[in-house]
């Protein structure tokens, strides 16, 4: 990937790459030991005085990961030089970790991107049972321009469960603050000790004691939704982890195993172009009565 950017000040040219161009001052020495530094089409140092209207030119390669790349079921929903966004299924697992190289999202979207000079960046996570669009960046400039962008709420999110219950209003807030349980549990609870999580909620559709919920988390804390729903008293169908004794027979009832729980859209500007994006998912949670708009709008 390049970036070009025409100097509308005199200044040198380190200025421009952590400025204009709001390069990290890890990359900005990767790009000088790879010498993918460009002004008029000369090879250039950080240090070089760049006049007024002379063109600079940056060169970002991804590094390859150190895990292995596998073909797998990848439903890719958009790609360009920048990013890839795709469909993840239930039971995949986003990323490796130490114990587990393999199997993973990363490992197929690694293999899908083999020999393009790319990097493996996830940018937004699920959990290995949540289903639904999930955004990687190709090198670690995307993937600093994008995960700020996630940090500042500049990245919407939109996700659709299917739960157990009729909530009560059918649409408004949960506010209520997470915390890890006691004990070295990796689950969460509801508490007063925790750090504060909102989740805008709405029934697109109910009957016979179950709601199909549209979810609009502001804040990005560890199982949010599954734990917001399970406050609200609407369990989400399948979730064994934080389910009650009801939704878990309900489910067993509907021939649910799986979570439904969709990662449904992402709503962003394009690190690059400032396009405004939509991504949406292909999949829906089961429910009996599905009315869902399927655009992400």
């Amino acid at each position: 990937m390049e970036l070009v950017l025409t100097a509308a000040r005199e200044g040198r040219v380190l200025g421009f790459l952590r400025g204009e161009l709001a390069l990290s001052s890890t990359l900005v020495k990767r790009l000088k030991q790879q010498r993918a530094i460009f002004v008029d089409g000369q090879a250039a140092h950080t240090d070089c005085l760049v006049a007024r209207g002379a063109e600079i030119r940056v060169v970002v390669e991804g590094e390859p990961p150190s895990y292995p790349a596998e073909a797998g079921a990848l439903d890719v929903l958009w790609e360009d030089e920048a990013i890839l966004a795709v469909d993840k299924p239930a039971g995949v697992w986003v990323h490796p970790t130490p114990s587990r190289q393999t199997g993973t999202l990363a490992n197929w979207v690694a293999f899908h991107l083999r020999g393009a000079r790319c990097g493996v960046h996830v940018v937004t996570r699920l959990d290995r049972d949540t289903f639904g669009v999930v955004l990687f960046a190709k090198n670690a400039h995307i993937h600093a321009l994008l995960s700020r962008a996630l940090q500042e709420g500049r990245i919407e999110k939109r996700y659709l469960a299917s739960v157990c219950g009729i909530p009560a209003p059918l649409d408004g807030f949960v506010d209520m603050p997470i915390a890890r349980r006691p004990g070295g549990s990796l689950l969460r609870e509801v508490n007063a000790d925790g750090q504060r999580a909102l989740t805008g909620y709405r029934v697109i559709s109910d009957g016979d004691g179950l709601s199909l919920l549209e979810l609009r988390p502001e804040t990005g804390r560890t199982h949010q939704l599954r734990v917001h729903c399970q406050a609200l008293g609407c369990p989400i169908l399948g979730d064994r982890a934080y389910g009650t004794a009801a939704s878990l027979a309900r489910s067993e009832g509907l021939g649910i195993r799986t979570q439904q729980l969709c990662a449904k859209a992402l709503t962003f500007s394009h690190p690059l172009s400032g396009e405004r994006l939509t991504i949406s998912s292909r999949q829906n949670p089961t429910f009996p009565k599905l009315t869902v708009e399927t655009s992400g709008n």
